[in-house]
């Protein structure tokens, strides 16, 4: 959610804009609830239109070549992300950020 955060505050600079289509019922909520909808359209899925929940999920590929420090850094940059798109968000992600800046250092120093 917050690489999506990152990637509309990106977006927006250059004059563009992030739509998210066939969202499921639980991701629509949590984009909400972390104030992502002033950031981008969020498009629910027909199935939570129609019937107010979705039953499918799709999974993601991920790249699993990132680094440990990689993979710290890229956490941390969304959970910014998340923070520039809510203020409020510091509060939820205050202690993670903290974490992952002290495992990033900790990484580096190895």
């Amino acid at each position: 959610m917050g690489t999506l955060a990152g990637m509309a505050l990106r977006l927006r600079e250059s004059g563009g804009t992030l739509l998210v289509r066939n969202v499921n019922e639980r991701n629509f909520e949590l984009l909400r609830n972390l104030g992502l909808n002033n950031l981008f359209e969020i498009e629910p899925s027909s199935e939570v239109l129609a019937a107010g929940t979705a039953n499918s999920e799709s999974a993601l590929e991920t790249d699993n070549d990132l680094s440990r420090s990689d993979h710290a850094a890229c956490m941390i940059e969304a959970h910014e992300a998340l923070v520039d798109a809510a203020p409020e968000n510091l509060a939820r992600f205050k202690d993670v950020l903290e974490y992952l800046k002290q495992d990033l250092r900790a990484g580096a120093t190895k």
